[in-house]
């Protein structure tokens, strides 16, 4: 394949490195200075996934990318999203839509076949974009990996892009990182990396100089640049929960979520955890809901299967006493599948076949079946007597029959969702429905008929990118990388 005007792939010596944020800071980085740039990752795992304008799914990172870069997200950008839904099995989405279920290694057999979409996906990119920014997964050192691999050196070659390696020195270790993962790389893999970066740097950057030194040294590739650790920087997670516990600075509201096995889309809830009139955490395993206004029941990948977990944690018999004491609850996507009368899975869509008893809060009963419902919709809410207008994306495998009053009524002639008749229980399918600030603000009025401050999260977002995007071309050595797009040292 010829290799694409510009492009770049960032990889990392480890998971959580900083490959997406630092994808997501070059994206904004090329876009204010007016270049057509898109994000691509060849193969993603993860349950925070998004829906595109086309139609189809990828993982979150990547849209949150395309929105540093100023584009609408496509399938393209991120061809290859494994949903895990159990300890060895996962979904597989190839260009947006479900592909197949399949165990770890009946995948690591299917990756030959899976990089045709990859390299397809890459090309038509190449045709849109004057440059596009390519993140790699995990690490390009594991060695049980190497074979048919399409996430990092494997497609590296096939696209014939440079590559650059990033390593967190706030978890030590970093020059045992960078020296050992570009030591394990093939001759051919070590020459197409063109430099090194170190994420998250802390303190005087003189001490850090020696072993700069050093690393160029021994292994004949520049140190881009050295990026600090960015305080207080709220950008959406790939997959990992945040375990901060964001404290309110005057509490109007308290939200209670329990950790699901395969909670998916916990991004959903940036907008309450950051907010500063509420006060937010999750509930994970062995822990107690309580001392909450409301709990949200989120979305998982496996509802049947976490339906169950949740009632092994006690947790069913905490929301009905919640609800005995006047709480609210809500439910999301699969949380909202579980507030229902039944859940029923005659195909095995989700696992094992068979029907399982949902809470019963709301009338309704869920089916799943094997086309996913893939779509972003706008809608009128009402609540407590007070329409709002809201948006969001609908990602799930199952349709239900509402037989209590809907919650939205959608654009597209459709409604969505449900309240209870005591008017303590709603549902939607609607993820990012809490980005509407204007909903969260009837939310809390539902609630507890507190009033609190208007809080934009998609204002967070810009400004968390627009400052990694500062803290790039002050840090980095862009020149170095981009030598005619005109940056200087």
């Amino acid at each position: 394949m010829r290799r694409t005007s510009q492009a770049l792939m960032v990889q990392g010596t480890t998971s959580d490195a900083g490959k997406s944020v630092l994808v997501a800071g070059l994206c904004r980085v090329l876009a204010r200075k007016g270049i057509n740039v898109a994000p691509f990752k060849p193969q993603n795992m993860a349950l925070n996934s998004a829906v595109t304008k086309d139609g189809g799914e990828i993982g979150r990172a990547q849209a949150v990318q395309a929105q540093a870069a100023r584009v609408d997200a496509t399938v393209d950008m991120n061809p290859v999203l494994i949903k895990p839904n159990s300890d060895t099995g996962a979904q597989i989405i190839i260009q947006g839509k479900a592909f197949a279920n399949m165990d770890a290694v009946g995948f690591h057999d299917y990756k030959k076949v899976a990089m045709p979409f990859v390299l397809d996906s890459f090309s038509r990119l190449a045709e849109c974009f004057d440059t596009i920014m390519i993140e790699g997964a995990g690490s390009p050192a594991e060695i049980n990996l190497r074979q048919n691999d399409i996430a990092n050196m494997g497609f590296a070659e096939e696209a014939d892009v440079p590559v650059i390696i990033v390593a967190d020195i706030d978890r030590g270790g970093v020059f045992a990182h960078l020296y050992g993962t570009l030591a394990l790389l093939s001759e051919s893999e070590q020459n197409r990396v063109v430099g090194f970066v170190i994420n998250r740097f802390r303190g005087d950057i003189s001490l850090l100089e020696p072993g700069l030194e050093w690393l160029e040294q021994k292994t004949g590739k520049p140190v881009i640049g050295v990026i600090p650790f960015i305080h207080g920087l709220n950008i959406e997670a790939e997959d990992a929960i945040s375990a901060d516990h964001v404290t309110a600075e005057t509490t109007k509201l308290s939200v209670v979520v329990p950790v699901l096995t395969r909670i998916s889309n916990h991004t959903d809830f940036d907008a309450l955890r950051l907010h500063p009139d509420i006060d937010f955490r999750y509930v994970g395993k062995g822990e107690r809901i309580d001392n909450a206004d409301l709990i949200i029941l989120p979305g998982t990948k496996s509802v049947r299967d976490d339906l169950s977990y949740l009632r092994e944690q006690g947790w069913d018999k905490d929301i009905y006493r919640h609800l005995r004491f006047g709480g609210k609850v809500m439910g999301i996507c699969g949380g909202f599948q579980m507030l229902g009368k039944h859940i029923t899975d005659l195909l095995g869509i989700e696992g094992a076949i068979g029907t399982s008893e949902g809470l019963g809060l709301l009338d309704v009963d869920t089916e799943l079946l094997p086309e996913k419902q893939l779509t972003n919709v706008t809608g009128v809410l009402s609540l407590e007597g007070t329409r709002v207008d809201v948006f969001g994306y609908e990602i799930h495998a199952g349709q239900s029959k509402v037989s209590s009053q809907p919650l939205i009524e959608l654009s597209i002639g459709t409604k969505d969702g449900a309240i209870s008749e005591d008017n303590q229980v709603i549902g939607t399918y609607l993820h990012g429905i809490l980005d509407s600030s204007e909903f969260v603000s009837l939310l809390v009025q539902w609630v507890n008929g507190e009033s609190v401050s208007s809080y934009s999260i998609n204002d967070e977002k810009e400004q968390a990118l627009d400052t990694i995007a500062d803290a790039l071309e002050k840090h980095l050595d862009l020149q170095q990388l981009w030598p005619d797009l005109g940056f200087t040292n």
